[in-house]
């Protein structure tokens, strides 16, 4: 069968012998030549080209989004009997990696050394004798409880690496009991946690259900200790509530890898918001075993059986 592969992968077509690979532009929509195709792997395409591509492949029956909330995937409107799957696990590790980089960044206060460096100035608060717990802020992992909103496969090997450097992590997902061996709780009982929690990591997905997750009255919850972490989507924060805490001092700090519109606006306050750190949703970007997880999928459709990370249509796109 013809397999069309995205411009912005490292898949090798020599992994898929006995199909027909055709590796397209992933900006602009698939050439109306390849509208015989019966796979698609997406990663990168804008909402519009790939709008156009879902026109033009009638005959397409497996679209493998390489993202893992394949939400613009879902708004083209890709022929119904098309079974659509998500990246999911493909960005575990990056995405881990950089949540745990944005939590030291915050916990060891490295935007204040920072701004001492700029200055030209030893800053005697950051260095010398410092007490290990000081009441008013968060400065190490050890012994920190750290609650992760979006317990899936990232979110249980961040705890990993969180309870490697010390801490004390819970997760956060739609049911409780416990997942990896961490204790599990459900949104409905974050007022019991939040009052003492030092640092808050959100890796939600957007759905209705996660819009403006983190709103007002769950800021206000925490401690005035408290950091916040998003390298989930920018739309499971309430960017107001987030600036008006900021601004207030009800939270320590705060660094977000999305934002609710991307690219973020230059004239966005975010990006004056005083302690908040702000990357151009870097945390993933490459994802890892593309190729396996599109040969179990092509197995599936060609010899039966499950598919792996199918998605359902009736989810709702944003």
């Amino acid at each position: 069968m013809k397999i069309l592969i995205p411009d912005t992968t490292d898949i090798d077509p020599a992994d898929l012998t006995g199909h027909e690979v055709v590796r397209y532009d992933s900006a602009v929509p698939v050439p109306a030549e390849h509208a015989d195709a019966e796979v698609l792997v997406v990663w990168g395409t804008p909402l519009d080209a790939l709008q156009e591509t879902a026109r033009r492949l009638s005959r397409v029956r497996l679209v493998q989004a390489l993202a893992a909330g394949p939400d613009s995937v879902l708004e083209a409107g890709f022929r119904e009997d098309a079974v659509i799957c998500a990246g999911v696990g493909l960005h575990t590790l990056p995405v881990a990696e950089h949540a745990l980089a944005l939590m030291l960044h915050l916990v060891r206060q490295l935007p204040a050394a920072a701004r001492s460096q700029e200055e030209h100035s030893w800053d005697p608060r950051l260095g010398g004798l410092q007490p290990l717990h000081p009441e008013d802020r968060v400065t190490t992992l050890l012994d920190a409880r750290v609650l992760i909103w979006g317990f899936g496969a990232i979110g249980q090997h961040l705890a990993g690496l969180c309870t490697a450097l010390g801490a004390q992590v819970t997760g956060v997902a739609r049911s409780a009991g416990e997942r990896g061996g961490y204790p599990v709780v459900t949104p409905e009982q974050l007022p019991e946690h939040l009052p003492e929690t030092d640092v808050l990591v959100l890796i939600l997905p957007h759905d209705p259900a996660t819009e403006r997750a983190l709103n007002r009255e769950r800021l206000d919850a925490l401690p005035s200790r408290a950091l916040v972490v998003n390298v989930g989507r920018g739309s499971t924060v309430d960017e107001d509530a987030l600036l008006d805490a900021l601004g207030s001092g009800s939270i320590a700090g705060a660094a977000i890898d999305v934002a609710a519109q991307e690219p973020l606006p230059a004239e966005s306050p975010l990006w004056s918001a005083p302690r908040l750190t702000i990357t151009p949703h870097m945390a993933g970007g490459r994802p890892i075993g593309a190729a396996r997880l599109l040969l179990e999928n092509l197995r599936a459709l060609t010899q039966g059986g499950e598919f792996t990370n199918r998605v359902g249509r009736e989810r709702t796109a944003r």
